[in-house]
Parts: C-alpha cells; structure tokens; sequence
C-alpha cells in the first residue's frame, strides 16, 4: 500500500537505517539519527539508480510524489533523472559565475595594471554605487538593452552626465568582454547612447597669458592653507597631472639628485616618467616634508583623515576655488600653459611632449629610453620655474 503522511510523520529511528515504500518506486529513508530522506529508485540503461528526492519534511510526501512524476517523464523521454539534475545544478553554478557583477569583477582585475589608480576605483565605484544594484546578480545573458537602459537613467535624472557616460562606457565593455570570453552573444549596451543624454565637452581651463602674473602673485601671497599652496606650486613647475602629484611617494624621489622617479603603473601612457626637478621643486618637496613628516606616511600629500591614503583628488580645484580663481583655471590648464609658453619660446616640442608625458611608442623618433632628452628637459624645467618666478615678483629661486 502507498505511504501515508501519517506514517512519514511518526517513522521512528531505528538501530539500523531503514526504508518505508511508497510507490512506483517512491520511498523515504528513515536514518538512525533520525533524519528522514526522499528517495526514488529507478532503472535506466539497465542500471538500478537512486535519486535523491528531497529531506523530510521540508519536501512533503505530496511534493516527493510530484517529483517523482517529473522523474518518470524524463525517464518515459529515455533522459536519466540523475544526470538531468546534475546538468541542472552545472547550469546554475554557471549561471552564478556569468552574472554582470561576477563577470565585471573578472573585467576590472584584468584592468588593473593597465589603468591608473584613481581611474580604476572610480570605474569600480561606478559600477558598485550604480549597476551592480540592479543588474549585478543577473545573469548576463538574460539582461535586456531595456534594463540596462533603466538603470543608466537613474543616473541621467540626476544630472551628473559625465558619470552616466562613464558607467555606459563601463557596461559596454564589461559585456564586450563577456562575449569575448564566451559567456554572450550580444551586448545590450550597444546603441543605448542616442537614448540618452550626453554630457558637454569639458574645456580644462587654463589662464590666458595675461592674468598669470596677477594669479601667480596672489598664489604666492597665500597663506589659507602653506601645504596646498606648496602643492599647487609644484604641481605648475612640474607640469605632472593632479592625480601623479598627489599619488606620488616619497621612494620615488632623489632630492639629492632632484629627480623624480614614477613608475608605468602610475602614469596615464603606462610609460615610466623621468621628471627632472628644478631648484625650486626641490626646495618646495623639502618643506612639504617637513609639514608632513608627523602624519608618518609615504605619500607626498598624505589625506587628512587617513595618511596612508592620499589627499583627496579634489584637493587643487578646491583650492583654486578658496582662492578665488576656479572658474578661470583649472588644475588640469596649468600643463596647457607649461606647453604654450616652452613651445612659444623656442624649447624643443619633443622635449615639452616627454615633460608632459604625452610620449607613447609612435610619437618620439627612435627609441625611447629614461635617459633621453633629460639633460635637456633639466634645463628647461629650471628656465620655466625660474621664469613662473619672475612673473610672480620673485627675482630668484625659492
């Protein structure tokens, strides 16, 4: 006779594990520690199989029967049941590993030596804080354009354009590299940009000519904040961009030999960067040392709260701000102006480009090593810090 509920209920532990028979296979196996298991014995490719059915009472003697009827009829289409549930469980574990957040974390490891610092946290940041709550657990394979295209207007309504251009781009190459990898066949963030808003191009304003005297003296005349106007001032003579400067490291520098170091890793053309320092770059680092040696750390600009991480990326437009002077230049601009003046007056352009670091493999004829140009570059830096001197009122070196 088949089971009862009954019976499944009140089956007692034995000594030995035993079996009680429902039927067409169907029976529950009651174990000596009391536990109870589903299970259903069946034959295929004239072999005796057992399928494990589910553990008592979480799965009811209803639900085993049905279970056990959905086993018969793979087996009535001559599939085993056992290997149908394994294949099952092989699909979900892939579809757990193909899903948008596992798939971009994979992405953005493969990014990590090849991008800058800062840039490869704020694409992580923007992935974390604005896809990942929406689409991260799906499957990439199931994500549709539209759903990709909600989640981007979530940030369009907020104004903050360049992020949504950003986190776009971000998708789009996350699934570019899942169909790559054989996970998709499509990528849903393809064509989403003629739906969606775009950002203005964004100038980084640098001063004209003019107004660089009056801006360098009240630069210099500044007392707010001594380490900021430091920054600020190495950062002009330097022609480095903001984020080098701030990610520098002491290690990296030879005040002895005033030469600054940066390694590929840290610079936006993955080239190491030789910066021959000037007089007054080395002065300027010196003092910065010394205004920063309680905080203990190994960055140049320690950050406020934490001196094991750098100063916050906004610190030079905030302090271009305090000054009154954001909406004439930008941090960025001061480059275009170490480019316009050395160019205007005569320096070789090859060595204004290696200063600036704008050199990869096809831009610089022949063969690029640390040394070349240097000799050249040092006289130039000290020609430029001398003369962002004299237009600042200063005669002479810091």
């Amino acid at each position: 006779m088949p089971l009862t509920a009954r019976q499944a209920e009140h089956a007692k532990p034995k000594e030995k594990e035993y079996k009680l028979t429902d039927s067409q296979g169907l029976y529950l196996l009651v174990k000596p520690s009391g536990a109870k298991y589903w299970r259903y014995k069946y034959h295929f490719a004239g072999k005796e199989k057992k399928l494990a059915v589910g553990v008592y009472p979480d799965v009811s003697l209803a639900q085993a029967r049905l279970r056990r009827d959905e086993a018969r009829k793979l087996l009535a289409e001559n599939k085993d049941p056992s290997q149908e549930k394994q294949n099952q469980k092989r699909i979900h574990r892939t579809e757990q590993t193909n899903t948008f957040k596992a798939i971009s974390t994979e992405w953005l490891l493969s990014k990590k030596q090849q991008w800058g610092q800062d840039y490869w946290k704020n694409t992580e940041s923007r992935l974390k804080n604005y896809v990942y709550p929406f689409i991260g657990s799906r499957p990439v394979t199931e994500i549709s354009p539209m759903e990709v295209l909600t989640c981007l207007r979530k940030i369009e309504a907020t104004d903050k354009l360049e992020t949504l251009r950003k986190t776009r781009n971000a998708c789009l190459q996350v699934f570019t590299y899942a169909i790559i990898t054989g996970r998709a066949k499509s990528n849903p963030a393809d064509y989403l940009s003629s739906a969606l808003a775009s950002p203005e191009s964004e100038n980084h304003l640098s001063l004209e000519f003019e107004a660089l005297p009056e801006f360098l003296r009240e630069l210099y005349d500044s007392t707010s904040n001594p380490l900021l106007q430091l920054a600020t001032r190495l950062l002009i003579i330097t022609g480095l961009r903001s984020v080098e400067l701030r990610w520098g490291v002491w290690d990296e520098i030879n005040l002895d030999k005033a030469i600054w170091e940066i390694p590929k890793e840290r610079m936006k053309m993955k080239r190491p960067h030789i910066v021959p320092l000037s007089k007054q770059a080395v002065e300027i680092l010196k003092t910065i040392k010394i205004l920063t040696q309680t905080k203990q750390s190994k960055f140049i600009f320690p950050g406020c709260h934490n001196a094991q991480k750098p100063r916050a990326r906004r610190m030079f437009n905030y302090y271009l701000l305090t000054l009154g002077w954001l909406d004439r230049v930008t941090a960025h601009g001061f480059r275009h102006t170490m480019s316009t003046i050395l160019n205007d007056h005569g320096f070789h352009s090859d060595w204004v480009e290696m200063q600036l670091a704008h050199v990869d493999k096809n831009s610089i004829r022949g063969t690029y090593n640390h040394a070349q140009y240097l000799e050249g570059r040092r006289e130039m830096m000290q020609w430029y810090a001398d003369y962002i001197d004299s237009l600042a009122g200063l005669s002479s070196a810091v």
